[in-house]
C-alpha cells in the first residue's frame, strides 16, 4: 500500500467505527500532515481517494466532512447485540461472562433476565434528581466537606434513624458512607484480610464477591449452603480449622442468588461461632428492605456484641441505583476502614448523599418500599409459575422471601451455559449458575431477574427459554456410575439440588 492509501484506510476505519460521525468535520490537511508526518500532497491524495469512495465530502471554504450515510457505530451501540461469551474453563465464572450479560441491558428489544439490577422505572429517580439539582444550586462551599469520610452528617443521621426504626440500635459514629455496597465489601475485605488469605463464602455466592476476593489475591473457600437455612455452620467451623479461614462473607437476608432468609436462631449461632474463633464476619444486606412479609428480618449485626460483624448495604436495590450510595457499619474495624476509604476514593460525592437524605426525611420512603415489596412479590410469583409451566419436567425454582431474584434448577444434564448461548442469540439474557461458583458448580442452574413488569414480551422470553431447555432435555446422557459419597463441605452444590425448592411435577 502507498502512503496515501494507508492514510485513507486509517481515516476510513475511524469513520466506520464511529470515532468521526456523519456530518462532522475531519482534521484539516495541514493538521493531518503534521500529525502523521506526511507531506501535504500525500494527505490531499488520501482525502481525494476517500471523496471518490463517497466517504467524505469537500465543502468550499470549510474543509472536509464525513459524508451522510456513513455507518455510525457509536450511535448504534444500544441497538446492537454484543456477542455471547463462549463458555470455556477460563470464563465460566469470570468477569467476561458477567460483562456480556450486563451489556445486554442497554440493547434495544433485549430481555435482560440475567441482569442483577432492579427495574429503574420502579424507583423515584426523577424526584431524587430534582432534589439533587435544587441542592446543587444553593449549596455552600463548606458543604463539600461532607463528601470526605465518613460521609455527609445528615445522610449518616438518616441511616442511623432508619436502622433504629427497623430494630437495630447503632451508634451513628460507626457509619461510613461508600460508593455502593460493592465498595463497602471491598473495603471490609481489605481491612480484615491480606493476599493469600482464605475467605469463606456461600455456595453459590454472588459473583461480585468472588471477583473481589480473587482481585485482592485472596482465596475463596465455598461452604455448603442450604436454600432455606443458609450457610452450613458446622461445615464452616470445620473449614476454619482445615483451611485456615480468616474471615467469612455471607448474605443472610434474601441471598443472591438463592433468595432465602437465614432463620434467626441460625443467625445467632453463626455470630456466636465466629465470636468464639474471634473472626470477622462480613454481612451483605443490600436486599434487607425488600421483604415480602410484614416484618423486616434481623441482620447478623443485631446479634453482634463483639464488633466482629462488618455490615454492608446500599440504596441501589431499594431506592435509586444511579448515585451508587452505600454504607458500612464495620464494628471494631471502623478506624481502619475510614482510612482505607480515604486512600481508595478520597470522597463520595456530597450532592447525591444530601438528596437521598432529603428523600429519607421528607418524601415517604416507607410508602415507596411498601409498593416496591408488593410489586416484587407478585412478579416473583408470576415468574415462578411461568418457569414451572414452560421448562422441562424436573425443573425446580427457589421460594424467595424477598428481593426480585429467582434461582432455577433444571435436570442435572441440562447445561445452563448452552441455554445462555442460545438465549443470547434471541436477545434474552440469563445468569448461568457457573457465574456463582469458582469450580463449574451449578452448571444446570440459572438465576432470573423478576423485577420487570410482566408483559407478553416477557412471557414469550420465558417460553423461549423453556423451549430451548426442553430441546436440551431431549437427549439424556447414559447414566454413569455415581461417585463415592463425599463430605458435605466438599460438595456444596448438594445442598441446593431440590431441597426447599418448588419442583415441577
Amino acid at each position: 500500500m502507498k502512503l496515501y492509501e494507508t492514510l485513507a484506510e486509517t481515516i476510513g476505519e475511524q469513520i466506520a467505527s464511529g470515532v468521526m460521525r456523519e456530518g462532522e468535520k475531519i482534521p484539516s490537511v495541514r493538521r493531518t500532515s503534521q500529525q502523521h508526518n506526511l507531506s501535504i500532497s500525500t494527505v490531499i491524495r488520501a482525502y481525494l481517494l476517500l471523496e471518490s469512495r463517497g466517504v467524505i465530502e469537500s465543502r468550499p471554504q470549510s474543509g472536509y466532512f464525513v459524508r451522510a450515510g456513513q455507518k455510525d457505530a457509536a450511535s448504534s451501540t444500544a441497538s446492537s447485540r454484543p456477542p455471547a461469551i463462549q463458555p470455556t474453563a477460563e470464563n465460566l465464572s469470570s468477569y467476561a461472562l458477567v460483562l456480556s450479560n450486563l451489556r445486554m441491558i442497554n440493547c434495544q428489544n433485549s430481555v435482560p433476565l440475567g441482569s442483577p439490577y432492579p427495574d429503574p422505572s420502579l424507583f423515584p429517580e426523577a424526584r431524587i434528581s430534582q432534589l439533587a439539582r435544587g441542592l446543587y444550586k444553593r449549596r455552600e462551599r463548606q458543604e463539600l466537606i461532607g463528601a470526605l469520610p465518613p460521609g455527609h452528617p445528615e445522610l449518616i443521621r438518616q441511616i442511623a434513624r432508619r436502622h433504629l426504626e427497623t430494630g437495630l440500635a447503632i451508634d451513628a459514629a460507626e457509619i461510613i458512607i461508600t460508593e455502593g455496597a460493592t465498595e463497602a465489601i471491598n473495603l471490609c475485605l481489605q481491612a480484615v484480610a491480606r493476599s493469600g488469605d482464605a475467605i469463606a463464602v456461600e455456595a453459590p455466592a454472588y459473583y461480585a464477591v468472588l471477583h473481589a476476593i480473587a482481585r485482592m489475591g485472596m482465596r475463596a473457600v465455598p461452604i455448603a449452603t442450604d436454600p432455606e437455612t443458609g450457610i452450613d455452620i458446622d461445615a464452616l467451623e470445620e473449614a476454619i480449622a482445615a483451611e485456615g479461614i480468616v474471615a467469612c462473607i455471607v448474605m443472610p437476608n434474601f441471598q443472591n442468588p438463592l433468595g432465602f432468609v437465614m432463620p434467626e436462631r441460625r443467625k445467632k449461632m453463626l455470630v456466636e461461632m465466629m465470636r468464639r474463633h474471634d473472626l470477622p464476619l462480613i454481612e451483605n444486606d443490600v436486599y434487607g428492605e425488600l421483604h415480602f412479609d410484614e416484618q423486616r428480618p434481623k441482620s447478623l449485626k443485631a446479634f453482634d456484641r463483639a464488633g466482629l460483624v462488618l455490615y454492608c448495604s446500599s440504596f441501589s436495590k431499594s431506592l435509586t441505583a444511579e448515585p451508587r450510595i452505600g454504607w458500612t457499619l464495620p464494628g471494631r474495624y471502623r478506624e481502619s476502614i475510614e482510612g482505607l476509604k480515604f486512600l481508595n476514593t478520597v470522597t463520595t460525592p456530597s450532592t447525591p448523599q444530601m438528596a437521598i437524605a432529603d428523600y429519607l426525611k421528607n418524601e415517604g420512603f416507607d410508602y415507596h418500599l411498601r409498593r416496591l415489596r408488593k410489586t416484587y412479590a407478585q412478579q416473583v410469583r408470576i415468574m415462578s409459575a411461568a418457569v414451572l409451566r414452560f421448562f422441562p419436567p424436573g425443573t425446580s425454582v427457589s421460594r424467595p422471601a424477598g428481593g426480585y431474584l429467582l434461582w432455577v434448577v433444571m435436570p442435572a444434564h441440562i447445561d445452563a451455559l448452552e441455554l445462555y448461548s442460545r438465549g443470547h442469540s434471541d436477545g434474552i439474557s440469563i445468569a448461568p449458575g457457573t457465574m456463582f461458583s469458582l469450580d463449574e458448580q451449578f452448571r444446570n442452574c440459572l438465576r432470573l431477574n423478576c423485577s420487570f413488569p410482566w408483559s407478553p414480551k416477557l412471557e414469550d422470553a420465558v417460553q423461549t427459554l423453556g423451549g430451548i431447555a426442553t430441546q436440551l432435555d431431549v437427549v439424556r446422557p447414559i447414566a454413569a456410575t455415581p461417585p463415592a459419597a463425599l463430605p458435605e463441605v466438599s460438595r456444596p452444590h448438594a445442598a441446593v439440588q431440590g431441597i426447599g425448592l418448588t419442583k415441577l411435577r
